[in-house]
């Protein structure tokens, strides 16, 4: 992003009052029309890898001090005529979740912590203490790693396919990594989590330098047909440019990615790997709160978003020297970022995360940089705030990567992309020279 450069550049722009649009655009138009004629890129088909290799695979360098192995997979969204030219690579990471699809314990536990409710009401400590336990089993079978034989992981990494085809029409080579290791295994590992979350992608980071610059490496041969589960013959030996890197994270996976960025990590980045930009959905603070002033970032949370922990743009807008912004969200949730966790997907675990309002319809604010505490907003559905999201993301990217700086009025909230229905306020510091 270029605005700003000659001097610190800050706009803080407050949202009109949520309401209904008058003419909704898909999230494609409205990027269309945020471009103008003319100006958009050819758009690609786009075709989908997965890789696996294994669920243990990665073991957390002996520095950080974490325990246990992390997953090494990954879906790959990517232009189908890869063959032709550099494409730049972004990453995404996933946040905190349970790991296994075990339908079982998910009614079970249900069941018993409804019952431990009722208990804690009449007094019932023996029946409580009964509960307790069933709690306790249930919830450990839902968050193994590697799961029981029989039972499927709950594959988090894939509740970002809406980005993911988004981003590859417009050029991009997007992976999205597996972190159920990590999420088994981070209880009681906070101080070390997000280190070792940054870790984690340098190592995928690391696999795809190598696949990139020689064709060869851990994930040479090992890519399979998303659909047919057939290997695939797909070649990116010099299609991606890991000099040209952008980093996407959610929750807490969006507090590793900051652990990626902040100053303090940058010498930890592979050879040959340059990260210039980074969006977060809704993450959660890093343990240090490591200062974030020489990478672009910009942190995307929704109102009643009960997660909101990591005030980012405010810890360091007066200390970058790379533009940063801050996007909220009226009535935007938690779980809605990512598919596989919102109701719709009939995925085990998978719910509506915000606090009912006090009418059908709504959710209680939470942020409270927004708007009053505990007020009713109008909760988006799951395809609005996505559909949002995609514009901002897909934007931000086109930019900082892609040079296409027609969009940035859009993210400096200078314009509002179309269909948004005055949903998103907009904090934005250009940095300094």
């Amino acid at each position: 992003m270029k605005l700003g450069r000659t001097g610190r550049a800050k706009l803080l722009l407050l949202a009109a009052p949520l309401t209904a649009c008058a003419v909704c655009f898909t999230s494609t138009e409205a990027f269309a029309a945020a471009g103008g004629a003319g100006t958009q890129p050819a758009r690609h088909g786009v075709s989908e890898v997965h890789y696996n290799l294994g669920d243990e695979a990665f073991q957390p360098p002996e520095s950080l001090g974490y325990v246990g192995g992390n997953e090494l997979d990954g879906a790959v969204y990517y232009p189908a005529d890869i063959s032709s030219g550099t494409h730049p690579l972004i990453m995404v990471e996933h946040g905190f979740w349970d790991t296994c699809a075990d339908a079982d314990a998910s009614t079970s536990l249900t069941a018993a912590q409804a019952a431990l409710a009722k208990d804690e009401q009449s007094d019932d400590a023996a029946d409580a203490a009964k509960q307790e336990a069933i709690i306790k089993a249930d919830s450990d079978r839902l968050s193994a790693w590697p799961c029981a034989p029989g039972v499927r992981q709950i594959p988090s990494y894939l509740g970002y396919d809406y980005l993911g085809r988004d981003l590859a029409s417009r050029g991009f080579v997007v992976v999205s990594i597996g972190a159920n290791g990590i999420n088994s295994t981070s209880p009681g590992q906070a101080d070390t989590v997000y280190q070792e979350r940054a870790a984690l992608i340098n190592a995928q980071l690391r696999m795809w330098r190598q696949l990139s610059s020689t064709g060869g490496g851990p994930l040479r041969g090992g890519f399979v047909d998303a659909t047919s589960g057939l290997p695939s013959p797909v070649n990116f030996k010099n299609h991606v440019d890991l000099q040209n890197v952008g980093l996407i994270g959610h929750s807490m996976g969006g507090g590793g990615v900051m652990q990626e960025i902040a100053d303090s990590s940058r010498h930890t980045w592979p050879k040959g790997v340059s990260i210039k930009a980074a969006f977060t959905l809704a993450p959660t603070a890093t343990w240090d709160v490591d200062p974030i002033t020489k990478t672009s970032f910009a942190v995307m949370w929704g109102t009643c978003d009960q997660v909101n922990t990591g005030e980012f743009f405010d810890w360091n807008k007066d200390d970058n020297s790379a533009p940063i912004g801050q996007y909220t969200v009226r009535g935007g949730v938690h779980d809605f970022y990512n598919e596989q966790w919102s109701p719709s997907s009939g995925q085990v675990s998978a719910h509506d995360d915000a606090v009912p309002g006090s009418k059908p319809g709504t959710c209680k604010s939470q942020f409270l940089g927004a708007t009053a505490p505990q007020t009713d907003q109008k909760e988006l559905s799951e395809q609005r705030q996505r559909r949002i999201t995609k514009d901002y993301v897909s934007a931000y990217f086109a930019d900082h990567l892609l040079g296409r700086t027609q969009y940035e009025p859009y993210l400096t909230g200078e314009k509002s992309f179309p269909g948004t229905g005055g949903a998103v306020s907009t904090q934005f510091d250009g940095g300094v020279n």
